[in-house]
């Protein structure tokens, strides 16, 4: 039988958006190859559901209560993850908000709060922890989507944001490549999380287009996105640098 893989014994990972999907099931994952995982979502009895989860996959949680698009938050966030553990080797930025509207009817509220969560939140969240990554050589795993790099119809704040969040991926790569921190993305496609599970179109979609993002085999649970972060973010990804990698059924392909 072969052994489990334990690529983040004695590694400490923050991940946000934790209380539920791909973030939970990263959250799990690396908790369960032996890392000490900082849980941090707006949603408190998820948060700390998703950080008891991990601890009983193997590793040592906690939960934090935290707005990714408040800076204030974000600080008190990193430090209380170097706080509790006494250093961060990973941040996964997985938060992230979806709404859908007709463009010309999306009130700029909405617009604003999207890439304030997605965009927004991923800089901030980069920010406060990279003079942390720099003193252990860590890294960062972030979350973009296929949106990014395909039209998603009524969803252009989303796509937008996740194009950013490429865009800033790259610029930290290019940044500190040569300091030792490494940053990658992931773009998600077709992936059942409760983000995604019956979401409120307008009256009048059309569903022809909307299925242009659809699977070729079928939709996969949040387990496989965490898989793929879970390599990037480890020491098997060490010379994986500025990458953005889809895990979405070949469905741009």
């Amino acid at each position: 039988m072969t052994a489990p893989l334990r690529r983040f014994e004695d590694k400490v990972v923050l991940v946000t958006g934790a209380a539920s999907g791909i973030g939970a099931a990263t959250a799990e994952r690396l908790a369960a190859e032996g890392g000490r995982i900082l849980c941090a979502d707006l949603q408190e009895e998820a948060v700390a559901e998703s950080a008891k989860r991990a601890a009983e996959a193997g590793g040592e949680a906690e939960a934090r209560v935290t707005d990714v698009s408040d800076p204030e938050q974000v600080r008190s966030c990193v430090e209380a993850c170097v706080d509790r553990f006494g250093r961060i080797d990973v941040l996964c930025n997985v938060a992230g908000i979806l709404r859908f509207a007709h463009t010309h009817e999306m009130p700029v509220e909405e617009w604003n709060r999207i890439v304030q969560v997605n965009l927004t939140g991923t800089f901030l969240m980069c920010q406060a922890a990279l003079p942390h990554l720099l003193e252990s050589r860590g890294c960062i795993v972030n979350t973009s989507s296929t949106s990014a790099l395909k039209g998603l119809p009524y969803g252009a704040a989303y796509g937008a944001s996740k194009a950013g969040v490429l865009a800033l991926t790259a610029a930290i790569a290019t940044e500190y490549g040569r300091k030792g921190v490494r940053a990658n993305a992931v773009c998600p496609g077709s992936i059942s999380t409760p983000m995604t599970k019956d979401p409120a179109f307008p009256d009048d979609v059309n569903m022809r287009l909307v299925m242009r993002h659809s699977p070729l085999d079928e939709f996969r649970g949040p387990e496989t996105v965490a898989g793929l972060i879970a390599f990037l973010a480890s020491e098997d990804a060490a010379h994986v640098n500025g990458e953005h990698v889809r895990v979405d059924g070949a469905s741009l392909s």
